[in-house]
């Protein structure tokens, strides 16, 4: 039996009921979103559809007929994809549900729903008119680009939806999945489909480079969002993952080695950008005032740290080999974790008052979690942790790695927990 992630058991109950919400699955390219529905749905047989816009065929279009020859490509392999499309593929699982027994449901599942234009008011009425109806049809959507996703659900699909999120994968995932060590993972990362290849580093590098980081930077941002610069943002990319992660850097450093910087909001924007695609988010700085936390330099941090070791250069034995370079790897995997494990009413921040610095915190609401890594093979008490708490008396602290927690154990715990 291949591996399941724990969001297949959550479909598979949402599946059992009776529709009373679409089922929203997102989350970043490879990390299993299709894999996950296909699966759910190996139970339902003839009673589901699993439709792809990249590969948008309608069943009832012959491509080589004289009617598909004709002016109306709508639908074949390689054309935009349009509501037309969307609207007769639901059509035709309405028709399914409708001939099922009074007990039964029929699911339908739209893959990459994001590149139909305009796709949210489409569904909207789709899904309404369904409702009207009560009729026993699931709609599962699956998209890779999540700020896309989101705004289409915030502005048409407000209180129709249940959102599945799916991040990269975990260290537990992999150990499980592919028997990763702790080593393994940190350097390698959570990426499932590139496993496989890690005993061949320049292949695996190649495969992370050309199948994960190209189509996630080319088709989920620079296809389907406006950027003036597609440029700065592809070198912004590659320089905080391969150069800066796990380290605060000032914008104004960033566009002294960045071409074409532009200003300040520029770059802060395509930090958020590439973020929402679950490539490299810019923390910001903890502090009690709001405006302090906008106005504060970013520590960046990729959200998987095969991102990394794809761009800086490190074979695995040369990382392991540099204390100084493996402590700011195990360092961006903790950021790594924190960023893909924490809800949305977490948040993620570093603190920083020269010379001290804590590696990040945690806040949700009132309660506050500083949290050092040490890598090191010799402890000694962080002095950031004892000024952080002198600051913020009803602060926790904690340590990741020697001396504190194992790392091992934080790593197969939510953000979450640690704020229990």
């Amino acid at each position: 039996m291949s591996f399941e992630r724990t969001q297949i058991d959550i479909l598979r109950r949402r599946l059992d009921e009776q529709p009373k919400f679409m089922i929203v699955v997102a989350g970043p390219r490879q990390v299993g979103k299709t894999t996950l529905v296909t699966h759910a749905l190996s139970g339902y047989r003839d009673r589901s559809s699993f439709v792809a816009i990249d590969q948008a065929l309608p069943e009832d279009v012959d491509p080589f007929s004289a009617q598909g020859n004709a002016t109306n490509t709508q639908g074949l392999p390689g054309s935009p994809p349009t509501a037309e499309w969307l609207v007769r593929q639901w059509a035709q699982a309405r028709a399914r549900a409708r001939m099922l027994p009074e007990e039964e449901r029929y699911v339908l599942a739209i893959d990459e729903i994001q590149k139909i234009p305009r796709w949210s008011e489409v569904v909207k009425g789709l899904w309404d008119a369904d409702r009207a109806e009560n009729l026993p049809l699931h709609v599962i959507l699956l998209g890779s680009s999540p700020w896309l996703m989101q705004k289409g659900l915030t502005e048409s699909l407000a209180g129709r939806y249940e959102p599945i999120r799916m991040a990269h994968w975990s260290y537990e995932e992999m150990q499980a999945a592919f028997d990763f060590s702790l080593h393994e993972y940190i350097y390698f990362g959570g990426y499932p489909g590139s496993a496989g290849l890690i005993k061949e580093e320049t292949r695996w590098r190649h495969y992370v480079r050309t199948a994960l980081i190209q189509p996630n930077i080319e088709k989920d941002i620079l296809q389907m969002t406006r950027v003036d610069k597609p440029a700065l943002l592809k070198a912004l990319f590659e320089l905080g993952c391969g150069a800066y992660s796990g380290q605060i850097i000032a914008y104004d450093k960033l566009r002294g080695q960045l071409a074409d910087a532009g200003n300040t909001t520029t770059l802060a924007h395509y930090l958020e950008l590439l973020s929402q695609a679950g490539l490299l988010s810019g923390l910001s700085k903890f502090a009690m005032q709001a405006f302090r936390k906008r106005a504060s330099s970013p520590k960046l941090n990729a959200h998987n740290t095969a991102l990394i070791s794809a761009l800086a250069g490190y074979s695995f034995a040369e990382a392991t080999g540099d204390r100084s370079y493996w402590g700011r790897l195990v360092e961006s995997t903790v950021g790594a974790h924190l960023i893909n494990t924490a809800s949305e009413d977490c948040e993620i921040h570093y603190w920083r008052e020269s010379p001290h610095e804590v590696d990040f915190v945690l806040t949700n609401g009132r309660k506050v979690v500083a949290i050092e890594v040490k890598s090191g093979a010799k402890f000694a008490s962080p002095k950031g942790l004892e000024v952080f708490a002198g600051k913020f008396k009803e602060a926790r602290t904690m340590i990741v790695g020697e001396g504190g927690v194992p790392l091992a154990e934080f790593l197969s715990l939510p953000a979450e927990h640690w704020l229990e």
